[in-house]
């Protein structure tokens, strides 16, 4: 059965325009005056020959309710304005692109309005020939959907179709895409399928029935029982990977995904995409964050996608090396006390919790077996939005742990298996904080504001008006990157640093990376981490002293060196060795 289709269509007789709204009586298109709509059973169309690319328009419901579409796929005037008819035609540039491997990713994740001063899609394209030349393959962009205000970290979309219109029209976006595509950069785009953000999203009133009676720790959940809501998403993210050409999607927090239907909706967009991989003959990349580390619904090496996903943003990885360089013990990072431990079996098995009791979860069973999976099914990090931006100050590892103890978990991260992110910046050892930040305005502005006071109460007392106002504009301006900072010495040898490693890795760890399908082997000889991986015939190696004293190696046998010298006796404080050699 074929899926509905959202939004205006654009033919050769004008554009139709199209609305699901169940519980509407009556709906008028308001293209300069209201045109009544037809009926059909949930649905309301009209053919108008005259609209064109261009064209602005609103729903009118039951002549009292006037509202954006809900697929609109341009908002030139926020969230409460006219959509706007956008021709899906595009003079691309790199016309044979069909992106890249999945072993070749490394990440950049950037939010679009902090990556440069301007905050503009256009602007970013402007940064692309730095990333490529850092050996990054894959910028992440954080969520584009539409959202009300100014600025956002994108996870109050609530127009899912239309990149927000604070950072430039889709043609921009396009263009950005097709000058990463020229350099070799493949696209990736966040998405979010389990709620809507809290402002000007109307579908409650025209479609009740998308939501269910549960709820997401932010706001209603999405009810995928429903067909059309089921195909609302899986038609969202085709939208983002065809008309777009992005070249991988990361879906977040799909464990909030609570009335999932059946079969799973995961499983129903894996497999769309699937079909656009196929008929195109492009590598497109599936990826999830989800907290219930579900080991079974991840399958990198399966092409294409076929009802699961390449990959998932591996928490555990982040949380046991942050605790280790750290020693924060607080909230979710009471369950990796044990860092040392936890460092050992997210590099061996993926993920540290694969079905044992967490304390923070109040002795809850976490997670599924992971070690039979290819290590490719992990994006591994030690920074990224969520965990700089959910501390009450928003700041960065560089202003937490020292800094020779932070270049070892760069190269650790950088030469093990798994595909590895950084988050904008991270590369030449940013310090500018990113905070949350939003722009609502009256009684939603002071909610927000009153939460994070609630949330972070404890923080409150201790650092107080310290803490930025997620509302203030300059809490928004402090989290733009300083790229003038690069001119500096530190942050140039923190960039040679890690352009060394990624290159290094291109070249010696990435082509065995196919190999790699089983899990590996890690433990600590006193502070010295010994990490192994079997690659058919051959063998990853690495070892580091994570300590600030020198300590004595382990007698343990070796390859030929890719990063350090081969081993002596002693170890230097918080260096890092690696090797290649025969099974």
């Amino acid at each position: 059965m074929a899926r509905p289709q959202f939004g205006p269509l654009i033919g050769a007789n004008g554009v139709t325009f199209r609305l699901w709204a169940p519980a509407a009586r009556s709906v008028s298109l308001i293209i300069d005056k209201p045109h009544d709509m037809e009926r059909h059973g949930e649905w309301f169309a009209l053919q108008v020959p005259q609209a064109r690319p261009g064209t602005r328009y609103r729903f009118k419901i039951d002549d009292e309710l006037e509202i954006p579409d809900p697929a609109s796929h341009f908002q030139p005037e926020d969230v409460h304005g006219a959509s706007e008819v956008i021709d899906r035609r595009y003079d691309w540039q790199c016309k044979n692109w069909k992106g890249r491997p999945w072993h070749e990713a490394v990440f950049s994740e950037a939010h679009v309005g902090a990556f440069t001063e301007q905050g503009t899609f256009q602007a970013a394209i402007g940064k692309l020939d730095h990333l490529a030349a850092t050996g990054i393959t894959a910028l992440e962009l954080m969520p584009l959907a539409d959202f009300p205000g100014r600025w956002n970290w994108g996870y109050d979309g609530v127009l899912p179709f239309a990149p927000d219109s604070a950072y430039g029209r889709p043609e921009d976006l396009k263009a950005l895409i097709d000058a990463a595509h020229a350099r070799g950069l493949m696209v990736f785009l966040d998405v979010v399928y389990n709620h809507f953000g809290p402002e000007g999203n109307y579908l409650h009133r025209i479609a009740p029935t998308f939501f269910c009676d549960a709820h997401t720790p932010w706001g209603g959940a999405i009810n995928y029982e429903r067909p059309e809501v089921r195909a609302f998403a899986i038609e969202n993210a085709l939208h983002w990977l065809d008309h777009y050409r992005f070249d991988g999607l990361r879906l977040d927090a799909v464990h909030a995904i609570v009335t999932p239907g059946e079969p799973h909706v995961l499983h129903d967009l894996s497999a769309a995409v699937g079909e656009l991989a196929a008929r195109t003959g492009r590598h497109i990349h599936l990826v999830l964050e989800n907290d219930d580390n579900v080991a079974s619904l991840l399958a990198p090496q399966e092409e294409p996608p076929a009802g699961r996903y390449r990959a998932q943003w591996n928490d555990d990885y982040h949380h046991a090396w942050h605790v280790l360089l750290t020693h924060e013990e607080q909230g979710y990072y009471r369950d990796y006390k044990a860092s040392e431990k936890q460092v050992e079996r997210v590099l061996a098995d993926g993920f540290a919790y694969q079905g044992d009791p967490s304390p923070h979860r109040e002795g809850k069973p976490r997670g599924e077996p992971s070690r039979d999976l290819p290590r490719a099914a992990f994006v591994n990090f030690i920074q990224n939005h969520d965990q700089i931006g959910n501390r009450p100050l928003g700041e960065r590892l560089t202003g937490l742990a020292e800094p020779a103890a932070l270049e070892a978990a760069l190269a650790v991260l950088l030469l093990q298996p798994s595909p590895p992110l950084l988050f904008m910046g991270e590369e030449w050892g940013a310090a500018e904080p990113f905070p949350f930040f939003c722009d609502f305005k009256g009684d939603l502005a002071e909610a927000v504001r009153q939460g994070r006071k609630r949330e972070f109460a404890e923080a409150y007392a201790r650092h107080g008006d310290e803490i930025p106002d997620p509302l203030a504009p300059e809490t928004y301006r402090r989290a733009k990157l300083d790229w003038q900072a690069l001119a500096q010495p530190a942050h140039g040898r923190r960039l040679a640093l890690v352009r060394a490693l990624l290159e290094t890795r291109r070249r010696h760890v990435a082509p065995l990376l196919p190999a790699i399908t089983k899990a590996g082997e890690a433990k600590h000889f006193d502070r010295v981490l010994s990490a192994r991986w079997i690659a058919g015939d051959r063998t990853l190696m690495l070892l580091a002293n994570l300590s600030g004293t020198g300590q004595t190696c382990p007698d343990i046998s070796w390859g030929t060196a890719i990063w350090g010298e081969t081993p002596g006796a002693q170890l230097v404080a918080w260096s890092v060795h690696a090797a290649v050699g025969d099974r």
